[in-house]
């Protein structure tokens, strides 16, 4: 179990989030919300890249910031193509970070040849990054995020900037990955959430401002037909990137 419990950044005079409670169990969430809403503020909160202004970020009860090590063992995390070491093949990239995991020494080839597995990069493992496409630095982020079975992933925007074929390939790279785990993804791509996701927590201005499945969102919210319909509701004018684009 996740809590995130009356959380609170400030920057100087800015609030990028305004007291956020939410707890998540196992499952796929989405937390959508237009550009400067919070997303990537409160993932890296989660993730203890940042710390709060005020409140707390809760694993089974207790404090990640107590947990320390432990917790971070238990997070597979992939921000937006950051982070990635572009005269680093996607081989030794993945080395790398499950040195950084502690992942034993034994297990690290088998683990490497999973995720290629699962992320369909075996042919390019051995390639620099820095020749990978947009869609391609995105699987093997996702890879890196999925080393050691983490029970906690998050990823921050993993659609973005994708053509709808890379769009679809991530999207059913995260439906495969629902299990027993909790699956926290940051987006403001309507359709690319909208089929996986088991509840939608909306954001905006830093605040939650409601959480539910997509069919009861657009029950709630004058009978829409869809989360577009939903997201234009609350958002108004802060139109979803990929409106236009539904895949």
């Amino acid at each position: 179990m996740l809590t995130i419990d009356k959380v609170t950044k400030k920057y100087k005079a800015q609030t990028a989030l305004c007291g956020v409670s939410i707890e998540l169990d196992c499952g796929i969430y989405g937390l959508l919300g237009p550009n400067g809403a919070g997303k990537s503020t409160l993932m890296n909160i989660i993730t203890g890249n940042i710390k709060p202004t005020d409140g707390k970020v809760l694993w089974d009860g207790s404090d990640i910031y107590e947990l320390g090590e432990k917790f971070r063992s238990l997070i597979g995390y992939a921000p937006q193509q950051q982070g990635l070491y572009n005269s680093f093949t996607g081989r030794r990239f993945l080395a790398y970070m499950a040195a950084l995991k502690g992942i034993h020494k034994k297990e690290v080839k088998s683990e490497i040849e999973r995720v290629l597995s699962f992320v369909n990069m075996h042919d390019a493992a051995d390639r620099a990054i820095s020749g990978y496409s947009g869609g391609m630095k995105q699987r093997i982020l996702i890879a890196q995020a999925i080393l050691g079975e983490p029970a906690l992933i998050v990823l921050d925007e993993p659609t973005a900037g994708l053509d709808p074929k890379e769009r679809v390939r991530i999207r059913e790279q995260v439906m495969a990955l629902a299990g027993n785990k909790i699956i926290l993804v940051s987006t403001h791509v309507v359709s690319d959430i909208e089929p996986i996701a088991d509840e939608i927590l909306l954001i905006r201005s830093g605040s939650i401002v409601d959480r539910d499945s997509v069919g009861n969102l657009c029950k709630k919210y004058n009978g829409s037909k869809d989360l577009e319909d939903v997201y234009m509701h609350i958002f108004g004018k802060e139109k979803s990137y990929a409106a236009s684009d539904s895949i």
